[in-house]
């Protein structure tokens, strides 16, 4: 899934799977009410057995957005005005590259986490973490 970032002079593709981050869709409204993070609210609701926790925390360290990555934009974003056309170019694709990576890592703690839910803890995934109708915003 892909959005596009406008700024001033440049435009990022930003990559998103159903992550951490994409769970803020379906789950925010009932977390309001909780006073939990759409994350716990998930993690509630899943109501995971001892033996999927392991399986529950890689997708979570795989899907939040590490500070490493957000330090990599944000000096990305500072050097972009400094370049010419061609090595701005080069930027861009570096950065889209990364992006790529860190969305297939994110895929493949997201399927190796949904492989040891049941039927039943699926459906729930699968609902909660859908975006709301017409919200286009994340692909």
């Amino acid at each position: 899934m892909a959005a596009i970032e406008a700024r001033p002079g440049f435009k990022r593709l930003v990559l998103t799977g159903v992550g951490v981050a994409g769970l803020m869709f379906a789950a925010h409204a009932q977390a309001q009410t909780t006073q939990q993070s759409p994350v716990e609210v998930l993690h509630q609701a899943l109501q995971l057995t001892s033996s999927q926790e392991g399986a529950w925390q890689v997708y979570r360290s795989a899907s939040d957005i590490p500070e490493q990555a957000q330090a990599r934009r944000r000096a990305a974003s500072g050097l972009f005005r400094t370049l010419d056309s061609p090595h701005r170019m080069d930027l861009v694709e570096a950065e889209m590259q990364q992006e790529l990576i860190d969305l297939q890592r994110q895929s493949r703690a997201l399927k190796a986490f949904y492989g040891v839910l049941t039927p039943a803890q699926r459906a729930i995934f699968d609902a909660r973490t859908m975006p709301p109708a017409g919200d286009t915003s994340q692909y």
